[in-house]
Parts: structure tokens; sequence; C-alpha cells
């Protein structure tokens, strides 16, 4: 068994939240090291949201090419390479990690690849990639675990061998036909991608609309995008069986509201949740609580329920995005130094989902205001209102705003062109305290985008103070 080394700080993990922390630490002077089993950096980089967001702009220059007659622009046959596609991801995604590599030889933080396991308070043992173990002590650990694509239970499902988004990022060749299980953002995401190259795509979801979480009107409006498409969308939809070889050929028998169905095809993509990897690490054995649902107990200071280990990210039951763990990575820099009160209560939650057009959000959904028995105004604008949108010919979605009876902007959603764009002017605003009115009178260049929240906030039901 070898000696532990010494550290003032081990990560277990290297996604987001635990890298900038890693990061942060070692430039105060202590000693650090980040133990990674694959991904340096973590799954954004590598598997997840910008090998993703690459590809999905690949499919929508295919679906600006095939559609450039109606700018006026003569183009001939078109056909999609994905292996140029993947190229292109790949490419970037070796970049993303060499950046990654000079920041911690420039920080100075140890970065090990390796399983780690923790073997007793505080001390981790490392099963190195390379052969060999190490075995690290530390006064302070962080869990930076992540999470990993759910595989329901289904019959036949494993054994057809599925796709997830990491291997659906793989792929070398366009699916015949590409069955997607799960109609929520990384399944619509993949499922418009795919179907932008030439794929047949069928979504498959057990609830009776896409994108759940949102409101009704918005998820009426992603399915008529969808739709228009020529994506298949089978609603309220139990898969009892599949049968098959992904990648070959697979059929999948599911209950509807009108009877059995059976859907063949070519290839199977699995989006249907995600796993936190918090089993086998030993966490149990020192006094870790986890979730019924297997994430990370933690306070809103995101310490564990043992002494000096803290959780950061999707592991933490934090809201799965990137920019939230960079946040919890801002919560805890800041009470590690002293006197702090940073706490992860009450945070705004931006989000896009990168279909085209795109959806995002910010703070409270219709839903969630009357749930609540929050009395808000609501306003809405269709995209084809806002001028910029008439010379792009990009008028699908609308824009919508909740405002209390105080005036203040609760929550905003938008399916449109430059969504996200557009709701981080309307989140500064709500960080400010700013009422709708500061939007509604503000001068915003024309033609942008963003000129729509003149006309959005102007439609503001009357009954504020």
């Amino acid at each position: 068994m070898p000696e532990a080394e010494q550290y003032d700080a081990v990560v277990i993990g290297s996604g987001e939240g635990g890298k900038y922390l890693a990061w942060h630490l070692a430039q105060t002077g202590q000693k650090v090291a980040v133990i990674e089993r694959r991904w340096i950096g973590g799954s954004c980089p590598n598997i997840n949201c910008l090998p993703s967001k690459n590809e999905i702009w690949s499919a929508g220059v295919a679906s600006i090419v095939a559609r450039a007659g109606a700018f006026g622009v003569a183009t001939g046959d078109v056909s999609v390479d994905m292996r140029q596609v993947r190229e292109r991801k790949r490419s970037m995604v070796e970049d993303l990690v060499a950046f990654h590599l000079d920041r911690y030889k420039a920080t100075g933080a140890e970065l090990i690849m390796g399983t780690a396991r923790i073997v007793a308070p505080l001390t981790v043992e490392v099963s190195l990639n390379d052969g060999g173990t190490r075995r690290l002590a530390a006064e302070k650990l962080f869990l930076n675990l992540g999470t990993r694509a759910s595989i329901p239970p289904v019959p036949g499902l494993g054994e057809a061998g599925p796709l997830t988004n990491i291997e659906a990022l793989e792929l070398d060749r366009v699916p015949g036909h590409l069955i997607v299980l799960g109609g929520g953002y990384v399944g619509l995401e993949f499922a418009q991608a795919y179907r932008r190259f030439g794929s047949r795509v069928t979504v498959i979801e057990r609830g009776a609309r896409l994108a759940k979480r949102e409101d009704p009107d918005v998820s009426d409006e992603i399915q008529r995008i969808l739709e228009a498409e020529h994506v298949e969308l089978l609603l309220s939809a139990e898969v009892e069986r599949v049968e098959g070889k992904s990648g070959e050929q697979v059929r999948v028998l599911a209950r509807t509201l009108d009877g059995g169905r059976t859907i063949e095809g070519t290839d199977i993509l699995v989006a249907a949740g995600r796993t936190p990897n918090t089993d086998g690490i030993g966490l149990e054995a020192l006094g870790i609580e986890l979730t019924d649902r297997g994430y990370i107990r933690v306070n809103d200071r995101l310490e564990t329920t043992a002494p000096n280990i803290w959780a950061i990210g999707e592991c933490a039951g934090s809201p799965q995005f990137t920019h939230m763990s960079l946040d919890d990575f801002r919560v805890i820099r800041d009470n590690l130094k002293g006197g702090g009160d940073r706490s992860t209560k009450d945070r705004m939650t931006p989000y896009c989902m990168f279909i085209d057009p795109p959806l995002a959000r910010i703070g409270m959904s219709e839903e969630e205001a009357r749930a609540k028995g929050v009395a808000v105004r609501v306003a809405k604008l269709p995209m084809k209102a806002v001028l910029r949108t008439r010379t792009t010919s990009e008028s699908d979605g609308f824009m919508k705003a909740l405002v209390d009876t105080d005036d203040q902007i609760l929550g905003f959603t938008m399916i449109g062109s430059e969504a996200g764009e557009v709701m981080a002017v309307v989140q500064t605003a709500m960080m400010a305290g700013l009422p709708y009115t500061a939007l509604r009178e503000a001068i915003l260049a024309h033609p942008t985008m963003a000129e729509g929240l003149n006309m959005l906030f102007g439609n503001v039901p009357s009954g504020g103070g």
C-alpha cells in the first residue's frame, strides 16, 4: 500500500466547478490535485455542451444551404459528410483539452489521470490510468463527480446497444431512421440536428407534451417547429420492449393512448435523464448522505454531511448546466475565504435549449407562478412582430414576460432567433431590480432582436404599482 501524499486540497473530477476551484486554490499557494478518469476539463468540452452545439451548428448550416434558394442564392445538390462534421467537432475538443492542460501548468494544480476511491476520512486512493496506485490525503476534499446518461430498464434496450449523447457525437454516418427516447433538451436537440443531416427521426416521449418543464404554449410551439421539419413525435407513449441492434436494425414496441405501436429504425438514442456518478466511490462509509435519487446531500453552502468535504455541480443536485457548476465554485470560493455568506439559495438559473430557433428562460414560468399563488401579469409578443426577423426570415416563436404587481420582472421566456442573447438583457434587468418599464422605455438599437423587448413590455397589462 503506497504511503499517503499530503495535499491541502483534492478535487475528484475535473468538471467546470472543480477545475476552477483547483486553479484558484493552487494560485493562492495551496498544494492541489485534481483526479480525472477520462475527460480533461469535464464532460462539457468533451462530450456534452460544446461538442453537441458544434455539430448542431453544422446541422444548421446544412439547413440554411438546403433553403438557400429562398434567399436568392443558387446552390447545387446538398449532401452531408458526417466524417467531416465529426472531424470539425474533434478538432475543437482537442483545442479545448490543450487549453485545459495549459491552465493546469500555469496555475500549478496537479492533474492526475485515474479512478478515485475514498478509503478513509479525507484519503483517496487512485488507480492510475497508466498503471500503479497513489494515495492522497487532503485537508479539504471536493467531489465534482458529474452524471451520466440513464438507461431505462426497458426489456431489450440495454442489449440493443443504444446511443447516448457520447456515441451520437461520434457517428461517422447519417442514420437511416433515428429513434429518440425522450422529449427533453438532449433528445430534441439531437432529433432536429439529425433530421437536418438527412435522417428520418422519431421522438418517443412518455409525457403528454415535449419539454414538460416549460409552459404548454412553449411546448406547443416547439412541437409545431419540429413537425414542420418532419420530425415524427409520439407523445404519451410508454416503451415496452426493444428488439434488434442499434446501428443495424431496431424495433421499438410502445403503448400509446390509441393502443400498441411498433416503430422500426436503424438506430436508437436514449435521452431519458441523467444518473449521478456517486456509486462505487465510498461515500456512504464516510457518512456522506445521498438523496433518494443518488445525489449528494448538501446544504446551501455545498457542504456535505461529512466534515471538510464539499460537492460541486450535478452530483450535488445543482441545476444540470455548466454555468451553474461555475457558480458553485464561486459559492465555495467565497465561503472558504472566511466570513462569506454566499449561498445557492434563490439563485437565478438561466438556460437555453439549442434547437432552432432556440429556447431561453430565466425566472418563473406561468405554471410555476400559478402553483405558488403569485399574482402576475403576462405579456407576449410573436417573433414576427420584431422587425429584425423580417430581414432574416426567422420569425418562428414568441417572447413572454411575467411581471408582478410591483412592476418587477419575475420571468422571461423566449423561443426565437438569438433567444439566449436577448434573455441576458432581461436577466441583467432582473438582477438590478429594475421595473419592467425600464426595458419598455429603453433605447434599443434597430434592427436587433433585443429591440423586441420594447414591444413585449409595452404589452404588459395595466394594474401595477
